[in-house]
């Protein structure tokens, strides 16, 4: 692996919490989120018609959090099922904990 300053400075764990701030870095994907957290799984449409927003703008905000490991995708075609990814959630909640402390 190639030495960069980046992979010198800062460990994994500081990484992975950066990862999760950036995907929480917008409004919607924290509302997101919260939706999720309080349901078993949803599609897309189901979150297009609780936000007013257009469902290519939903599919955006849904592909970053999952990019960042915040949620799972299932395809059921022609859906896509989306619910938490309960490990990383985990994982985020105990590294902003961490980082908050």
């Amino acid at each position: 692996m190639e030495k960069t300053t980046e992979n010198i400075i800062f460990k994994d764990d500081s990484k992975q919490l950066a990862r999760f701030a950036k995907a929480l870095g917008h409004p919607t994907r924290i509302a997101i989120l919260k939706h999720l957290e309080n349901q078993s799984c949803c599609f897309t449409g189901d979150l297009v018609d609780i936000f007013p927003l257009a469902q290519s703008t939903i599919s955006q905000h849904l592909k970053e959090l999952k990019n960042a490991g915040l949620i799972q995708g299932e395809v059921n075609p022609p859906k896509i099922k989306y619910c938490i990814n309960k490990e990383n959630w985990k994982i985020a909640k105990e590294l902003f904990q961490g980082f908050f402390e």
